[in-house]
């Protein structure tokens, strides 16, 4: 399996959902069928590129299941596609997060559509382009290298040597967070997270420092500039993994 996987879900195996696999598989999509059970779903959802649901006339997920799905899908950024009747596609938007509702189809589908639909997902996916945006501002290649190396699997990264550099790289592209040295020459961490929040289309970016100064002064004076957080240099991979993983969760 691959990010080209999508899983289907749905109360049955219906007639009309097995012709919905038949047309995907014959579209180069690998795809396969699950019911509306919790370790179901967790069983395949590793593999899974995108994630189909499908609703028969009256029949909707039970909470539990739709609850578990939505979770997941925040954890993982997975996007969600949803067909079914309009007022089984209206429990959906008022249940899924809007962010993770990639496109809704009302019954009867339109196959053609859907595959296109599905199709741009999984390219997208696998291209990277749905996932968060990092900037790691470091004077340090290094370590800059080293943390990049760390998150480029999850992320996508981008680095810039100095404040003015970041400053440069932010006129033209976005950042979903920023990694800051605290300890800089010239523009300093602080200098630059200043610079940051004066600017309206960057003022709202978190920023968390990277020091390698884990005294309780050197602390208390990171925290007092409220940055979203900070992270010692001496952290491990899978902490910063870990640690970033929560944050975004927790900022939907």
């Amino acid at each position: 399996m691959s990010d080209k996987h999508v899983l289907v879900l749905g109360e049955k195996e219906t007639f009309l959902i097995r012709i919905l696999l038949k047309k995907q598989k014959e579209a180069g999509i690998e795809c396969e069928f699950v019911t509306w059970d919790v370790n179901g779903i967790n069983l395949k959802w590793k593999d899974a590129g995108l994630i189909t649901i499908f609703m028969d006339e009256g029949v909707l997920p039970g909470k539990d299941a739709l609850h578990f799905l939505v979770d997941k899908a925040m954890e993982d950024e997975k996007l969600i596609i949803a067909i079914g009747e309009n007022s089984s596609i209206d429990f959906i938007r008022n249940n899924v997060p809007k962010e993770l509702l990639y496109r809704t189809f009302a019954r009867p589908l339109d196959n053609e559509l859907y595959l296109k639909t599905a199709g741009e997902v999984l390219e997208k996916t696998e291209a990277g382009e749905f996932r968060k945006s990092i900037l790691i501002v470091d004077d340090d290649p290094g370590y800059m290298g080293l943390v990049r190396e760390w998150l480029k699997g999850t992320y996508k990264v981008s680095m810039a040597n100095s404040g003015l550099q970041a400053l440069k790289w932010l006129g033209k592209n976005q950042a979903d967070l920023i990694l800051l040295d605290y300890e800089m020459p010239v523009t300093s961490g602080p200098q630059v997270l200043e610079m940051l929040r004066s600017e309206e289309d960057t003022r709202d970016i978190p920023v968390f420092f990277l020091t390698g100064k884990g005294d309780k002064e050197s602390v208390m004076a990171v925290v007092s500039l409220k940055p979203q957080g900070y992270f010692l240099k001496s952290i491990e991979r899978e902490e910063l993994l870990e640690k970033m993983k929560e944050f975004f969760i927790l900022h939907k």
